[in-house]
């Protein structure tokens, strides 16, 4: 059986929000299937479980409580179309600025 190659929806640098839980983040890595511990697949409630063959997202994450870095299905998230930057602490060591809703990947410095 040939396995369907699957292309990510979201990019790096865009800024997204969770479908069910209240958070929203920039992503700054993209697995094209999951690829975390069983450990942690088991954690989440079978009810709510997402399918392993999807691409899943490294986030910075926020909540109006506190940032975190979070990992995500793409069937679990949706474009944030606010335009409110975010204040993730990590975002600078990685990001540059936003420009229509994206991040830009800072460019290494050559010496």
């Amino acid at each position: 059986m040939i396995k369907q190659i699957r292309h990510a929806k979201f990019q790096i640098g865009q800024v997204v929000s969770h479908r069910i839980f209240a958070f929203r983040g920039v992503i700054f890595d993209v697995d094209p299937e999951f690829s975390n511990t069983e450990e942690w697949y088991q954690s989440i409630p079978e009810e709510i479980r997402p399918h392993r063959d999807q691409p899943f997202y490294h986030l910075f994450a926020e909540n109006s409580e506190t940032e975190y870095v979070a990992y995500v299905s793409e069937q679990n998230l949706v474009a944030d179309t606010t335009g409110t930057p975010l204040r993730h602490p990590q975002i600078k060591n990685v990001f540059e600025k936003i420009e229509g809703g994206v991040y830009r990947v800072k460019r290494p410095h050559l010496n």
